[in-house]
């Protein structure tokens, strides 16, 4: 008796070790460290030591005219977003260098394009483009989760402020997944903004080349401004992105439709991945429309509706002196080609702030 006793106690201390170890694990799994770089400009966002992301504000790279989040890698190691203009990679299309990371800005404010502008733009444009440039880090904070408190300043051509930006990250990582979530107050300085309705907008990310949809034809591409860009047809090989939304359409069908949340799946490097902007219920123009491109541009616009309605809806909206306006999104990626069902039930986790 004594002799199974013993082997009882055993076991049980063996169970409670190997229980202890991999909740130790996945506690380093789960471990946010965030690392500011003052020479390079920019945040880096450590998971358990590996980069999941980094918040560029440099001032020194001429394309960059708004902090990013660049690049975004999911937790199997898969870079999502694409290269060019910062570290081109072979095959990549070329088009849209202000298309950089994760980004928020818009593309008609007080006629000013923050959205299209970049290095690339001719110095006769000048006078119409925006610029975003940080003022200040608030806070930084590691931990189980991490957090980025930051000041910038939306400017015109002459450096004059029309709107100040107060922006926090949160960023989370569990069970092979990546999480942004992403809280955006602007505030109008001296005197009234307005956000006019356009297509150029506002939450987005420009993914890499194996997340695009298969293109068999050319593409002409036009910005605000009415610039073309020719994008000839491209080697389909690897190319394997497919758009699904909360409303049940896939593909390009989602494209200028208003959904909740809307997922991008695809293959890279052999390793299934799925990018997730979720739209909160809070937004102004929930639930959001979507310019869900099939070459690699993926975007929340709440506030360009013409558009997307065949010009049944137009919102022009407009901030007082000193109002403000918020908008909070999250960026999930999933180490999986997430289904309908687990889609839904991570927005709901969003929601309910989870």
């Amino acid at each position: 008796m004594k002799k199974l006793i013993y082997v009882i106690i055993v076991i049980l201390i063996f169970a409670v070790t190997i229980n202890c170890s991999k909740n130790k694990e996945k506690t380093m799994k789960n471990k946010i460290e965030l690392i500011e770089n003052k020479v390079e400009q920019k945040v880096d966002v450590m998971v358990d030591g590996k980069l999941f992301t980094s918040f560029l504000y440099t001032d020194k790279l001429s394309v960059l005219k708004k902090p990013v989040l660049y690049p975004l890698i999911s937790a199997n190691g898969v870079v999502i977003t694409r290269g060019y203009p910062l570290e081109p990679r072979p095959n990549e299309r070329t088009d849209h260098p202000h298309h950089i990371g994760a980004w928020l800005n818009y593309g008609d404010v007080n006629n000013l394009d923050f959205w299209g502008n970049s290095g690339a733009m001719p110095k006769e444009s000048a006078d119409v483009l925006g610029t975003i440039r940080l003022v200040e880090i608030n806070k930084i904070e590691s931990g189980e989760s991490g957090k980025l408190n930051v000041t910038g300043k939306w400017m015109n051509s002459k450096g004059e402020t029309i709107l100040r930006e107060n922006t926090e990250f949160v960023f989370s990582a569990n069970n092979g997944k990546r999480i942004i979530d992403r809280t955006t107050t602007l505030t109008a300085i001296k005197e009234p903004v307005i956000f006019k309705d356009s297509k150029e907008g506002m939450f987005a990310i420009r993914v890499a080349r194996q997340l695009e949809h298969p293109s068999d034809k050319p593409i002409t591409l036009s910005d605000a401004h009415g610039n073309k860009t020719d994008v000839k047809v491209m080697d389909n090989t690897g190319v394997t992105g497919n758009y699904l939304s909360s409303e049940g359409l896939e593909g390009t069908d989602v494209w200028g439709t208003r959904a909740k949340w809307v997922a991008l799946s695809g293959t890279i490097d052999s390793k299934d991945v799925t990018v997730v902007i979720m739209d909160e219920p809070n937004n102004v123009g929930y639930p959001t429309y979507w310019m869900a491109r099939g070459y690699g541009l993926f975007a929340a616009n709440p506030l360009g509706q013409k558009i997307y309605s065949n010009g049944a809806e137009e919102l022009n909206l407009t901030l007082a002196s000193n109002e403000s306006v918020t908008f909070k999104y999250r960026i999930l990626l999933l180490d999986s080609k997430g289904s309908e069902e687990e889609l839904e039930q991570e927005y709901n986790n969003f929601i309910n702030k989870k």
